[in-house]
């Protein structure tokens, strides 16, 4: 993965050179669409350590016997919060402040109701110590 990332890291630095000259040029729309076809490339080819990556926290999940549903919980709360951030800087590369700000507010409400199980479970045990001491 190293060499790979080595790779991506040059295909952006010539793709951001490029959408440069093209938003100086009369096409910026292209300097978009090559940002977000660079975006989406890179995305795709990190595809496979993230699924290695998800994989071995669940097995090291399973041998540690932690419940996978907070497992899963936390993964998609990353994925969600790695999704979002592109959008917003997609948008904010189009000059689309505000539908930027609209997409942070959309990904924190998602986050918050997908912990909300995380949080409960979290006052419970917090409740039951606070009795148990009593």
């Amino acid at each position: 993965m190293s060499g790979d990332i080595f790779a991506l890291i040059l295909l952006a630095l010539v793709a951001g050179i490029f959408a440069v000259f093209l938003k100086e040029s009369r096409l910026p729309a292209a300097s978009l669409l090559l940002s977000v076809a660079v975006g989406l490339i890179i995305l795709i080819a990190l595809l496979p350590a993230l699924i290695e990556l998800i994989g071995f926290f669940k097995q090291m999940a399973l041998d540690i016997g932690l419940n996978t549903f907070y497992l899963t919980t936390v993964l998609k709360v990353i994925g969600i919060a790695y999704l979002a951030e592109f959008a917003v800087q997609l948008c904010r590369d189009a000059g689309q402040g505000a539908i930027a700000v609209k997409i942070e507010l959309a990904a924190k409400v998602a986050l918050l109701l997908l912990a909300l199980p995380i949080i409960t479970a979290l006052f419970e045990v917090i409740y039951n110590l606070v009795l148990g001491e009593l």
